[in-house]
């Protein structure tokens, strides 16, 4: 592929994840009440959930801290993005999965940058408004991130004779997570998996140099 085909699906994939995970972002916020479950399939579930931290309803310190390292994280993904096309044959597979990667962040940081402006935060069963005259819940850089993806494949109780967790019952999978986090896990576990060798930012030369 052609160092600006490649150019334009790195661009197409950022942007089609941005605005697909910002459209249903928008539309279950605006849809559902805080904590509002939509059954798809047993197995397939939208419920609406908001977490002032990281991937999968995960929190770490403070909400400002968490924002900043976020935006950290973007600008150091498109550097390495612009490094990765600085190569004599940039690898597409790689291009993609960093692609995801920052499309994810992106979508994320919109979020927690945003989102406490432009929405207010009513208590359930009321749902919340785009720009709603009475203002919005958080100041810039403290909003939540919006999650709604729930797949509840499979549980069962834990034996009674097992320590610690005997009795217990055991969900797989559990977290709630969004387009964006999806964007991240997908284009991490494939970088890991095949592109691994190729992470070093600096530009490779050839083999004749």
């Amino acid at each position: 592929m052609s160092r600006r085909n490649q150019t334009w699906l790195a661009a197409g994939i950022i942007v089609l994840v941005i605005v697909l995970d910002q459209w249903l972002k928008i539309w279950v916020k605006t849809s559902f009440y805080l904590g509002e479950e939509l059954v798809i399939f047993p197995w397939f579930r939208l419920l609406f959930v908001q977490n002032p931290g990281m991937a999968f309803g995960w929190s770490l310190g403070s909400k400002l801290v968490l924002t900043l390292f976020r935006y950290a994280a973007t600008i150091f993904g498109f550097w390495y993005l612009a490094r990765i096309f600085k190569r004599p044959q940039p690898c597409t597979g790689l291009i993609v999965c960093v692609a995801l990667i920052l499309a994810g962040a992106i979508g994320n940081l919109i979020d927690c940058t945003v989102y406490g402006l432009i929405f207010n935060n009513p208590a359930p069963p009321e749902v919340a408004t785009l720009l709603s005259s009475a203002g919005g819940y958080a100041p810039i850089l403290h909003g939540q991130v919006v999650d709604m993806l729930y797949f509840p494949l499979f549980s069962f109780v834990w034996p009674a004779w097992i320590p610690v967790v005997g009795g217990t019952e055991f969900e797989f999978f559990r977290p709630i997570f969004n387009l964006a986090d999806a964007a991240v896990s997908v284009g991490v576990i494939v970088l890991i998996l095949f592109y691994s060798g190729k992470l070093n930012p600096e530009p490779e030369t050839s083999e004749k140099e």
